[in-house]
């Protein structure tokens, strides 16, 4: 069944009430839930931030609009910690890496599987193929400081292989923009997969800048330094693909409907009969906040909002393996690069970033040497010495 935006009006939002005791709940476990409820939290998380990030950003240019972007902001917030909060203190800073990863491989090659546009698509493949080798990278440090098994965050949904190397991902400005969707033209599909997957890339940015110095290892500082500078090249190639035409209000009733759109397929396919509650109230609340936004969008902008949406939103992608589709699109597209706003073939890989990786990295790369004599096999450092003995 498909969602409608506006037939379920939602909880209205002054009915929208959080404890601190609901907003911190019991968290989910490491071992004991699926690794795709995890991803779910991490997804949804970034979303929300992307919310109150996007709130902050409108209210600083608009200022007729600032107390309605105020009583949303206050609840997104909310939610937001609500939903990061249901991450555990069993997962390590570094594990939670690892599930970053997860997210940003299966959730971008679930979105390159049902993107009706093929420019959009051949750029989620690109970044896709770049988070892939992140997870190798990491994977290999896990195993560098801690002897464990990456597998048991990835619960073996997701392969552990190098993708294209993180060593020769680094670009030059230009090589990272990307030519903007039209959006009178765009399927609904389209403009929704841009908006989630810049928010799952500024989510995991963010992250690694703030976790990154946490570390003793040096080359742990280093491979951090260096996966959060591709993060950012990703967040740039991601939002430029956004029509920078769209109203303020397009642009908040966009959000609000990717927010709903996204508590939909979670909501559907939770197995954590808790978290599933958690994603039902999150619907309500967002569908209530796509109606206040409505309203606004009409008063200010005579407009209806069904000239932006349709009646029924596309159905959610499933949360399920793509290791399929990964390895395809290794084996076809890891030699590609990027030149201005297009996907080229190794042969035009532009001078500009070829010498910006050249400077980058003059004194070495901590994604190679945290790779070095590394090669993924099953099991942690113990079953490995024992099986060696």
């Amino acid at each position: 069944m498909a969602l409608s935006l506006t037939q379920n009006r939602g909880t209205p939002v002054d009915r929208q009430y959080f404890t601190w005791r609901e907003m911190v709940q019991t968290p989910i476990s490491k071992l004991d839930d699926d690794a795709f409820t995890r991803v779910r939290v991490i997804l949804m998380n970034g979303v929300e931030l992307e919310a109150v990030r996007f709130g902050h950003t409108a209210a600083r240019r608009n200022l007729q609009l600032r107390v309605p972007l105020a009583e949303i902001r206050r609840v997104e917030h909310q939610q937001a910690t609500m939903v990061n909060w249901l991450l555990g203190a069993d997962h390590s800073p570094l594990e939670t890496t690892i599930a970053y990863e997860q997210v940003a491989i299966e959730v971008t090659a679930a979105l390159a599987r049902r993107e009706p546009d093929p420019y959009i698509a051949a750029n989620l493949r690109f970044g896709l193929l770049e988070d892939f080798d992140h997870l190798y990278r990491y994977s290999a440090l896990l195993d560098r400081l801690t002897g464990m098994d990456a597998n048991n965050i990835l619960q073996c949904y997701t392969d552990i292989l190098p993708g294209r190397p993180t060593v020769i991902e680094h670009r030059a400005p230009p090589d990272n923009v990307r030519r903007p969707m039209d959006k009178r033209a765009a399927q609904t599909l389209s403009k929704l997969h841009a908006l989630t997957i810049t928010a799952g890339e500024q989510q995991t940015q963010n992250y690694y800048l703030n976790i990154g110095p946490t570390f003793a290892d040096p080359l742990a500082r280093q491979l951090y330094a260096e996966i959060a500078s591709i993060e950012e090249q990703h967040v740039t190639q991601y939002e430029s693909l956004l029509d920078p035409s769209m109203s303020l209000l397009e642009d908040w009733l966009l959000h609000e409907a990717n927010e709903a759109y996204l508590y939909y397929g979670a909501m559907q396919q939770e197995t954590n009969p808790r978290i599933k509650a958690v994603w039902e109230r999150m619907l309500d609340y967002e569908l209530g906040h796509f109606n206040y936004v409505a309203r606004l969008f009409e008063e200010h902008e005579g407009r209806d909002v069904q000239e932006l949406f349709p009646n029924d939103l596309p159905d959610p992608f499933p949360y399920e393996s793509n290791r399929e589709f990964v390895r395809e699109t290794l084996a076809r597209e890891v030699d590609l690069r990027a030149s201005g706003t297009e996907i080229v073939p190794l042969e035009e890989d532009p001078d500009s970033s070829i010498e910006y990786r050249r400077q980058l990295n003059a004194d070495g790369s901590p994604s190679e040497r945290v790779a070095e004599n590394y090669r993924y096999t099953s099991g942690t450092e113990l079953n490995r010495l024992g099986a060696a003995a």
